[in-house]
């Protein structure tokens, strides 16, 4: 009863392969890095076996290729890279492991694992490192782009306000001081010597604002 209702599942070919890890990758200058190992979980009640295909099996050695798995074990598939040459570097490769039922002949499930020779590990952190300062500098700009028309908006010149007080200032400072009775100009248009001063101070002030846009 028990396997007449497991059967039904198993025979869709949907079942879970756990493999670790799910990516391999050889560098040409490190041969410890030559030999990998794959290592294949069995989580269910019942027995599996395994086989391991590769799209460029000239490549790479699989040790124990085909083999079983008993139930909530684990098996190591160990791999190596045969061909390091300058011409398989970048060359993405792909592994597939297939499961079945012992008793069965159809995969019940599949997983694939991926493969690739790199030429050094210090030039992979060296591409990374120059990977990640590119997509910093392309942040920076586009943070800087991105505020570039308030930038200008600020920067364009000094506003109408600001010239306004300048030129009144300056007028200020042209007109005659209090007790200077020979101007010729209004009496009430003579300012204190407290007041040219404060002038005299705005002024300073809007000039240093001005230069510095």
């Amino acid at each position: 009863m028990h396997q007449q209702k497991r059967h039904p599942e198993l025979v869709e070919g949907n079942l879970p392969v756990f493999v670790f890890p799910t990516e391999l990758i050889f560098y040409a200058d490190d041969q410890s890095t030559h030999k990998q190992v794959l290592t294949l979980y069995n989580p269910y009640e019942f027995a599996l076996k395994f086989k391991v295909l590769c799209t460029t099996p000239n490549k790479y050695v699989v040790v124990d290729a085909a083999g079983a798995v008993k139930p909530q074990c684990c098996v190591d598939i160990v791999i190596r890279h045969r061909d390091v040459r300058s011409c398989h570097y970048g060359v993405i490769d792909k592994f597939r492991l297939q499961v079945s039922e012992q008793s069965q002949r159809k995969a019940l499930g599949r997983k694939e694992v991926v493969a690739t020779l790199l030429p050094s590990a210090k030039e992979q952190q060296k591409e990374e490192e120059e990977k990640r300062i590119k997509e910093h500098l392309s942040e920076s700009l586009f943070f800087e782009q991105s505020f570039q028309p308030d930038n200008r908006t600020v920067s364009s010149g000094p506003s109408l306000l600001t010239v306004f007080l300048g030129v009144v200032c300056i007028a200020a400072l042209m007109l005659p001081t209090l007790g200077d009775v020979e101007s010729l100009v209004p009496l009430y248009l003579h300012l204190s010597v407290n007041q040219k001063l404060v002038a005299a101070y705005i002024l300073g002030l809007i000039t240093m604002a001005i230069l510095r846009t």
